[in-house]
């Protein structure tokens, strides 16, 4: 019995650390994005390390870029503004393990006494990218996206991390 409720903690605490990032895209209504061509960032991506900020930049111009729009290093129809924070956060999980004795059962069949809970805390920090669009002439929000994952610990795993957010982020972009 110990050995099965450290597999499914282990393919939970493994679950998590692998799940996809959770995505939240909004939009105006009345935003008509068919005109939109050209972007340009209002100023680099804030609230994260210099070469983390380079990879979210790189990322997000991959992906508007194979939507069809260019990047303009001024003046562009759309402004792109990006930020980046992190929180910590904590997962309690209890978990109920029969002990090793039983009898047989007043009414017939096994029966065991009550469970053994065991309470797992697993901390961790949890990243949120927000990448927001304005409308350059008439200074208007016209797009959010937002990405929220437990920070990798290794730096390949957060670049994967930046990929897959950003490529989930721009999924059905333009909107309409």
């Amino acid at each position: 019995m110990k050995a099965l409720a450290a597999a499914v903690l282990l393919a939970a605490c493994l679950g998590a650390c692998t799940t996809a990032p959770t995505v939240r895209t909004d939009f105006s209504p009345t935003a008509d994005f068919s005109p939109y061509s050209t972007y340009s960032w209002a100023a680099d991506p804030e609230g994260m390390a210099p070469l983390v900020r380079q990879r979210v930049q790189a990322a997000i111009d991959a992906q508007l870029q194979a939507k069809g729009w260019r990047s303009a290093s001024e003046g562009g129809d759309v402004t792109l503004v990006a930020r980046a924070s992190t929180q910590q956060k904590q997962d309690v999980n209890t978990y109920y393990q029969q002990p090793m004795w039983g009898g047989w059962g007043w009414r017939g069949g096994w029966a065991y006494g009550p469970g053994i809970p065991t309470t797992m805390v697993r901390s961790y920090e949890e990243g949120t990218l927000v990448v927001d669009m304005l409308d350059t002439a008439s200074k208007q929000a016209i797009w959010r996206g937002t990405a929220s994952k437990a920070v990798p610990r290794s730096q390949e795993d957060l670049n994967a991390a930046i990929q897959a957010g950003v490529a989930k982020m721009f999924e059905g972009f333009p909107p309409g």
